[in-house]
């Protein structure tokens, strides 16, 4: 008997018939002898709905407080479809109960909207399952030393499954989603993309990071510091196909590289359109530069990506840095608040209609000129590259947001992502 976690996305859960299937597919697991823990997501675009009605009633200014309330809100969409899958189940005749974040409870800090998870109690669990029962956890919240409800960031039901199949050391994390696995690259962008039947935790973890909207960042970071083993595979595959089949199906996220993943040099493409640039023109050239322009906005929970410093000239110099679209206008308004007359800089610019494209590969580590070619097949479609970031595994640029689509197409087929993997 296995401890097998389940996660379920927005899209598996979106209407009672979807519900009742999902039951049956874990029912189906309980069945075969497995203890089963499920995470599930909010109904489709519940949560959307939710925060669009606290939009609507928003005050002028986002204060940690209002934020404290959108996680409370945001929190109840889990709740619901945890409680719905529970009664879907009993109905299937299995015991089921299911449990909020905070009930279990999942600790996290006090980051509301996008809080990290510090650790899981997972005695209640463990006595149910235990039971014989089938238990159920909300995914993307917990609760924070205050006693608080706090919410994960938009994805992190993954980033829950995981961390509780690694708090319970499962036997595999299952993640069910509407696609049946890891694409080269977007199959909606490029028609051509083929599916991964492994992919190295390394990939996936840079794939997430640049923009792959398969898994959350931070739940390939849990995979890999507790080495859960990790599958994406398809919810939409019938609910009673033969388990064995569906243990092997989707994509599986690797921890050790074989031989055919060092034969392909790119493994994938991805892409990232939420990006925005942000400019502070005219800074002294002076040591501590890049600390007191970041320190305010690593202060404000704002993440950075990107970060360029050009060439000194006559003392100043500028410096650029992308962060998600959605914190623009935010950091736009700090920097010119806290930081622009502080550092005695010129102005701060920015531009909203950018994105990142980047190319991910363990291959290579060991293949030179394969960011040379990058940016000569850039170069021969007119694409200006605007920024630069490199790792061992990855190349990334930033470009004008109107030509990612071209960028993507054009690459996938100059790396022969389109060809049949050897």
């Amino acid at each position: 008997m296995a401890l097998i976690v389940h996660k379920y996305g927005g899209t598996s859960m979106g209407s009672t018939e979807r519900i009742r299937n999902v039951a049956k597919r874990v029912a189906k697991w309980a069945r075969a002898g497995h203890q089963m823990v499920v995470v599930p997501s909010a109904m489709s675009g519940e949560t959307n709905r939710l925060l669009g009605l606290a939009k609507d009633l928003a005050p002028s200014r986002a204060t940690s407080a209002y934020h404290r309330e959108l996680d409370m809100l945001a929190a109840t969409g889990e709740q619901a479809s945890s409680a719905l899958l529970a009664i879907a189940l009993q109905a299937e005749g299995m015991e089921s109960v299911s449990y909020a974040g905070w009930q279990v409870p999942i600790r996290t800090n006090s980051a509301y909207t996008k809080a990290r998870i510090e650790s899981i109690d997972d005695q209640r669990v463990r006595a149910d399952l235990a039971a014989g029962k089938v238990v159920i956890v909300t995914g993307f919240q917990g609760i924070d030393e205050q006693g608080h409800i706090t919410t994960l960031g938009r994805g992190g039901s993954d980033t829950s499954a995981v961390a509780v199949a690694a708090a319970m050391k499962a036997a595999e994390c299952l993640i069910y989603t509407d696609v049946d696995g890891v694409y080269t690259t977007d199959p909606r962008v490029v028609q051509e993309a083929r599916r991964l039947a492994t992919v190295s935790f390394e990939e996936m973890l840079e794939m997430a990071s640049l923009g792959s909207k398969v898994l959350q960042i931070r739940s390939v970071e849990f995979a890999g510091k507790y080495k859960v083993p990790l599958r994406v595979l398809s919810s939409f595959t019938p609910w009673d196909i033969d388990i064995d089949e569906e243990a092997r199906s989707g994509t599986l996220i690797t921890f050790e590289e074989d031989e055919k993943m060092e034969q392909a040099v790119v493994s994938g493409i991805a892409f990232n359109r939420d990006e925005a640039k942000v400019s502070v023109l005219g800074v002294p050239d002076t040591p501590g530069i890049a600390y007191q322009i970041l320190g305010p906005v690593a202060d404000a929970n704002i993440d950075v990506d990107v970060i360029i410093q050009n060439l000194s000239r006559d003392g100043k110099t500028d410096f650029s840095f992308t962060v998600n679209r959605g914190d623009y206008a935010r950091t736009v308004e700090l920097l010119k608040e806290k930081v622009l007359a502080q550092l005695g800089a010129q102005e701060v610019v920015g531009d909203a209609k950018i994105c990142k494209v980047s190319i991910v590969g363990i291959g290579m580590r060991s293949h030179v000129g394969v960011a040379s070619k990058m940016f000569r097949v850039l170069s021969e479609e007119g694409i200006n590259i605007q920024m630069i970031s490199t790792s061992e595994i990855k190349t990334s640029v930033v470009i004008d947001e109107k030509y990612v689509e071209l960028a993507v197409r054009t690459l996938h087929k100059a790396f022969d992502l389109d060809q049949p993997a050897a």
